[in-house]
């Protein structure tokens, strides 16, 4: 397309939002790579949340896709694996843009899941083995009850628990929003069929 140039150039989706976060990684006060995520129980009814974006990967690495990860025991865990369908938007107010993502959901449980794990300070770790996430809790004291018990249980190099890990979205859909003068904004979708077809870009109204 002729007038994609500037911030939306490029043949590869990811590529751009990868460039996207890394411009505003520096601009943003507080966790630029938080996502409002979109999911749906088996009623139907969506749920929404915000949570950490911790990958996204390249059209040569599977397709591509987004990574977070979670409890899979969480709300929007059984909700992703009862849909396996999910959404979300990424929105920088420093740049003026966002992305937003419509895909197929399935789960990291790999050396990358493992990876990012160990990553963490200890004090998550032994927290995501403490909290059933969603859960009803009877207070916080209970729940410090429980990261004591861990902490005595997993020791200090806790392994990944088999209810914790990775999230990948294979995008069907994704929309680059830039702010424009008069409200006149520029919006780019990019659709697929599925995430091994090729991609198909036009212009949107604002």
């Amino acid at each position: 397309m002729s007038d994609r140039d500037g911030i939306f150039a490029g043949e590869d989706p990811f590529a751009i939002a990868a460039g996207w976060l890394a411009e505003a990684e520096p601009l943003e006060p507080n966790d630029p790579n938080a996502i409002a995520l979109a999911t749906v129980d088996a009623a139907g009814l969506p749920n929404v949340r915000m949570v950490l974006l911790k990958g996204i990967e390249p059209v040569a690495q599977g397709g591509g896709g987004f990574v977070f990860y979670t409890n899979y025991g969480s709300a929007k865990g059984q909700e992703i694996a009862g849909a396996g369908k999910a959404a979300f938007v990424l929105h920088w107010k420093s740049l003026r843009r966002q992305i937003r993502v419509r895909g197929l959901t399935e789960r990291e449980e790999g050396p990358a899941a493992d990876d990012y794990y160990a990553s963490r300070s200890l004090k998550s770790r032994l927290g995501a083995w403490a909290s059933a996430q969603s859960q009803p809790l009877d207070s916080r004291a209970a729940l410090l009850a429980e990261v004591a018990k861990v902490t005595l249980r997993e020791g200090p190099m806790p392994k990944r628990p088999p209810f914790w890990g990775g999230i990948r979205i294979r995008p069907l859909e994704i929309e680059f929003w830039a702010d424009g003068a008069f409200r006149l904004h520029d919006r780019f979708q990019w659709r697929r069929d599925s995430p091994e077809a090729p991609w198909t870009v036009r212009r949107l109204n604002p």
